[in-house]
């Protein structure tokens, strides 16, 4: 390994070979592919347009996200500490970030694969099966467009990129596979539900921050705000300031950025 970068090359090109030998990723993929479809044909999203269908799914993409990223990420770092070999690698020019980014990075890859192809499928499925026009859009005017879908597809991929952030942070500081399940348990619980209700107990007890802002604060809430405003909205002719897309967008990228950098650190502590 030569330098930073090289150092980062090398652990990701470890996570990315170690994925490609995994049944389990394939398994998480077709899992994903059958809920989003079960769920998208039950509600009969596919035969009416791409927004119908992002309706359809959003509740369950919502949920099932973060917990493939957790499943994906939580024993990122964990399984290296416990078997011995953060030890090993503290004897190598590798710094704590190259390592985290590139556990991160492969991981990343491995999660898009599981997560977004289903959906890009599924996108592939609505404009194959779509009427050229239909009741809902023709009554409210609305409009459906392949571009509204491809929008979903990308906050989806950030949405999961930041749980993922958020399991390899709680990973880092599990230091045991068995706490890092317990751990994992209840970070999934954060993300998917305690921050929603944090932000909702914040709104009942009057804080004086604005509205839109305090939508934004938690990962959950930051992205099905951005898909209300930026595809479900906009099909519809029309903006609601729902949210605060700054603040959403903001709000996404603190999140990750804070957790890699929570896991760089509990990495270098651990190295003491």
């Amino acid at each position: 390994m030569t330098g930073p970068l090289g150092a980062f090359w090398a652990v990701f090109a470890r996570e990315v070979r170690a994925a490609s030998r995994s049944w389990t990723y394939a398994l998480l993929a077709a899992v994903v592919t059958f809920v989003v479809f079960g769920v998208a044909r039950a509600g009969n999203g596919p035969s009416a347009g791409y927004v119908p269908t992002v309706v359809d799914v959003l509740l369950v993409v919502e949920v099932l996200v973060p917990a493939i990223a957790f499943a994906v990420g939580y024993r990122a770092i964990a399984d290296d500490a416990e078997r011995g070999r953060l030890e090993v690698f503290a004897t190598y020019p590798l710094p704590a970030s190259a390592y985290v980014g590139g556990v991160y990075a492969g991981r990343a890859v491995a999660l898009l694969g599981v997560v977004v192809a289903p959906l890009a499928v599924l996108g592939l499925h609505v404009a194959t099966t779509a009427a050229p026009e239909t009741a809902v859009f023709a009554t409210h005017r609305g409009v459906d467009s392949p571009l509204l879908f491809l929008r979903f597809l990308a906050l989806t991929a950030a949405f999961a990129l930041v749980a993922l952030a958020i399991a390899v942070a709680i990973s880092a500081s599990a230091g045991s596979r068995r706490r890092a399940i317990l751990l994992a348990l209840v970070g999934l619980l954060v993300v998917v539900v305690g921050a929603d209700i944090t932000v909702f107990g914040a709104l009942a007890g009057d804080t004086g921050f604005a509205l839109d802002a305090l939508l934004a604060l938690s990962p959950s809430s930051a992205y099905r705000g951005l898909v209300f405003e930026t595809v479900l909205y906009v099909a519809f002719a029309g903006r609601s300031a729902f949210i605060s897309t700054a603040a959403a967008v903001t709000s996404l990228v603190v999140w990750g950025l804070a957790s890699l950098l929570a896991a760089t650190l509990a990495l270098r502590w651990r190295r003491r």
